[in-house]
């Protein structure tokens, strides 16, 4: 009686096993037809049966949901995040499956670094560091953290930030990357490509010459910086301090420290540090025109505009035709405009307040004048630039010089129908 129980239950649990295979078959059938609901209803069926599966077979039933997910909403971020979390538990039950499941989690991630992008265009931060972030434990690529913890940053998310930050120092991430470069012949143009091996094809094209390798710069101290200033901002000046303490003794001659050291300290007030500091970053290079627009970034960043207009402006006479300069400086020197426009709206109709009203109006448009030659320039620099169109256009209209705001509107809609 005994042996007849056994055979038994070994024929009933063979028989659940020949279920399940059934089921996840069936799924990964109709997942090739792109069947995707069916497919789900397949997987749940095979859901049931969990329990009783070999690794093997749960490796094979995530793969397919993974991908019976991704397929019936590529635009849900729920299901992404679905695929993704199946995608990574078939791997870690089966890492021989990396290559059955390299296109499947290469469209993944397109699909939520594309999706990142718009919610990030769109300031819907919280979201896009979601779908970064879930892109990272797929892809395993810290640049997709990188990118996840500023947007956690712009969204003044500080916890998460600051926790995606501290993973990627702990391993090690300073995105520096290699770059194949070489320069057009015919307009002494440096330009990158996607391999060594395309790089070489364009040498021997003949069309570029002076093939390089170059590495692209360090985010490690800008991701120590954000850290310390995040710190600051929740008034732990201690944490703030260690973290910079640590990382100057480390690199104690990367500028890019010495400019977050420099930050840090303006925003705990000792000026004297700071512009010490700031002294050492511009005796590291003196006539580096890039050194000045960083440092004329940093300082715009922490409200610091008289300092970063002085470093735009030498930054442009090392390089005049700095276009990135140019147009940060117009922003500064625009940013004003705001303030005047809320004080003119706030005035009355008194003889007092019109007149006021009138050296406000005066201040308005002498903050154009002074800007609009820095416009000038970067739109002859790069005349595709929209968003120069459309301020120098909203400029010429201020300053009724109808000619130039004509040619400006023509040259916008002109831009705005190729793009």
């Amino acid at each position: 009686m005994k042996t007849r129980i056994l055979i038994t239950g070994l024929a009933f649990v063979s028989a659940i096993s020949f279920g399940q295979k059934k089921e996840i078959k069936n799924a990964e059938k109709a997942i090739k037809s792109n069947k995707y609901s069916e497919a789900i209803t397949y997987l749940n069926e095979a859901e049931s049966m969990m329990g009783s599966m070999d690794n093997d077979l749960k490796a094979q039933f995530y793969a397919a949901k993974g991908e019976a997910l991704f397929g019936s909403g590529s635009s849900d971020y729920t299901k992404l995040k679905g695929a993704a979390e199946a995608f990574s538990k078939a791997l870690e039950l089966d890492p021989k499956m990396s290559e059955q499941l390299s296109a499947p989690l290469q469209n993944l991630r397109a699909a939520l670094i594309n999706g990142a992008i718009k919610d990030q265009n769109a300031q819907q931060y919280k979201m896009a560091t979601d779908k970064l972030y879930t892109s990272y434990t797929v892809s395993k690529d810290p640049s997709d953290l990188y990118f996840a913890a500023g947007n956690a940053v712009n969204g003044k998310d500080y916890d998460t930030a600051i926790k995606y930050y501290q993973m990627l120092l702990d391993t090690g991430y300073t995105g520096e990357t290699s770059e194949f470069v070489a320069t057009r012949k015919e307009t002494g143009e440096v330009e990158a490509f996607d391999s060594e091996n395309l790089r070489n094809i364009a040498i021997k094209s003949g069309e570029f010459i002076k093939p390089e390798k170059r590495v692209t710069e360090s985010r490690k101290g800008e991701i120590l910086r954000n850290m310390t200033l995040i710190y600051i901002e929740q008034g732990n000046t201690e944490k703030a301090m260690a973290v910079m303490k640590a990382a100057r003794a480390e690199n104690p001659n990367d500028v890019y420290l010495m400019r977050a050291d420099a930050d840090m300290s303006y925003k705990m007030g000792d000026i004297e540090r700071y512009n010490e500091l700031m002294n050492k970053i511009v005796q590291s290079d003196p006539e580096n025109p890039e050194i000045y627009f960083n440092l004329g970034v940093g300082s715009a960043e922490i409200g610091n505009n008289v300092k970063a207009v002085e470093y735009y402006e030498r930054a442009l006479e090392l390089n005049p035709d700095y276009e990135a300069a140019l147009i940060n400086l117009s922003v500064i020197k625009l940013s004003g405009e705001d303030k005047l426009v809320e004080e003119m709206n706030s005035l009355g109709n008194s003889r007092a307040d019109n007149q006021k009203y009138e050296e406000l109006k005066q201040q308005r448009k002498n903050i154009y004048i002074e800007t609009m030659p820095y416009l000038e320039r970067a739109l002859k620099l790069n005349p595709n630039n929209a968003e120069v169109v459309r301020t120098l256009m909203n400029i010429y209209g201020q300053l009724a010089e109808d000619a130039k705001y004509k040619e400006m509107k023509a040259k916008l809609d002109s831009l705005e129908k190729k793009g």
